[in-house]
């Protein structure tokens, strides 16, 4: 679909008003004013500065990026919110899985009853299937993964069963927990940003050499695969270099590897030099729904960059994008940085920089598998400490 925002015109903006109205984010909603072309109502078709605020609070409740456009990520999102439970027969479908709030509801019913230990993240994926067969099963009905109107009334008969956190959230724990503090065995893939004809901006370095944002990708994927190798873990890569796939294919590549991790590697843009640093992202929604071990590696990315570089400090956020919505292990997307910042450019073009956010990688996933014992001040930690501390645990 085309981006829609600010000054536009048209039918897709009076539906985009309608949804925001429904969602509550538009007060004192108004009835449409009078017909012009092609059957538009002014002011509904029109987006205006008050539509574009409510737009931007919807992104913000979301965990999308907050910028005023409805592209295809905010207006999934936008479909999304309008199902509820018990409006659609939800059902399992490989090609096209369905997705909206109505699958959120019924996962965290699925959840609370103990069928369901998976992120609550409104897409009905394979695990939200057999969790749904399972409940049917139970409970004495048919075990066809459909949720229609009998498992519908079945589940408002019942209440929780769970109780004591998140069962996603004691799953994840335990898994690093079980794993232990080695690195080695550990499998992790990478995912540089863009590719292919992909290569986003030029950049000019102080020194005046020119570098394509995916070339800073790329190598600082390798720099990180090197040493993450080094260190005994099994790392693949989520593309070959002349490929740029969606979002979405690169999680379906990560889920095919059966991984531990997932670190992808982006720029951010700004429309103006002003932006500037470094942020992490995590999967987070509006459901409640979390990843905990994906915030607390974010957290760890986060501050040994910050600590080693002259990077400014944007934090961590939760986020909905398809990337950790859709992977099913922890994973976290860096920016490293604002292609669009001179600042933050003349780092991301120095060699050396780009080896010291590599080691600053490595040694937050040696953080997160440490839980906390035989640690170090952030930002102390070096590479070869790392590797002697693997050999001496081996």
């Amino acid at each position: 679909m085309p981006r829609i925002s600010l000054g536009d015109l048209g039918a897709a903006v009076a539906e985009i008003r309608g949804i925001l109205a429904d969602q509550g984010f538009l007060e004192d909603y108004a009835a449409p004013g009078p017909l012009v072309s092609n059957g538009w109502t002014v002011p509904e078709a029109v987006f205006d500065r008050r539509l574009d605020r409510a737009t931007r609070a919807f992104q913000q409740q979301r965990g999308l990026l907050v910028d005023g456009v409805v592209g295809p990520a905010t207006y999934r999102a936008l479909r999304e919110s309008t199902y509820q439970l018990g409006a659609r027969t939800l059902s399992f479908h490989a090609s096209a899985p369905p997705t909206g709030d109505d699958v959120a509801t019924l996962q965290a019913r699925l959840q609370n009853l103990g069928f369901y230990a998976g992120m609550i993240d409104g897409h009905f994926g394979p695990q939200t299937h057999l969790g749904l067969t399972a409940y049917q099963r139970e409970f004495g009905l048919v075990a066809d993964g459909i949720c229609g109107p009998a498992t519908l009334r079945s589940l408002t008969f019942l209440g929780s069963r769970v109780t004591g956190g998140s069962p996603h959230a004691i799953r994840e724990e335990e898994l690093v927990r079980r794993s232990g503090p080695k690195l080695s065995g550990k499998r992790i893939v990478i995912d540089p940003g863009l590719g292919g004809e992909e290569t986003g901006l030029v950049l000019t370095a102080p020194d005046g050499a020119r570098i394509t944002e995916e070339e800073i990708l790329w190598d600082l994927g390798s720099r990180l695969e090197g040493r993450m190798a080094a260190a005994g873990m099994e790392t693949y890569l989520s593309r070959p270099r002349g490929m740029a796939p969606s979002d979405a294919t690169r999680a379906y590549t990560a889920n095919t590897f059966d991984a531990d991790l997932m670190i992808s590697l982006r720029t951010a843009h700004y429309r103006n030099a002003k932006g500037n640093g470094v942020a992490s992202f995590h999967f987070g929604n509006s459901h409640g729904s979390i990843s905990t071990i994906g915030r607390n590696l974010a957290g760890f990315i986060q501050r040994e960059i910050v600590a080693r570089t002259p990077l400014a400090d944007c934090h961590y956020h939760g986020r909905t994008w398809d990337l950790v919505r859709l992977t099913r292990m922890p994973t976290i997307q860096i920016d490293i940085g604002y292609a669009t910042n001179p600042h933050d450019v003349s780092v991301l073009a120095s060699g050396a920089y780009r080896d010291t956010i590599a080691e600053a990688i490595l040694v937050a996933v040696k953080r997160l598998y440490l839980l906390g014992e035989n640690d170090r001040p952030t930002g102390t930690y070096t590479f070869a400490e790392l590797l002697a501390l693997e050999e001496s645990t081996s």
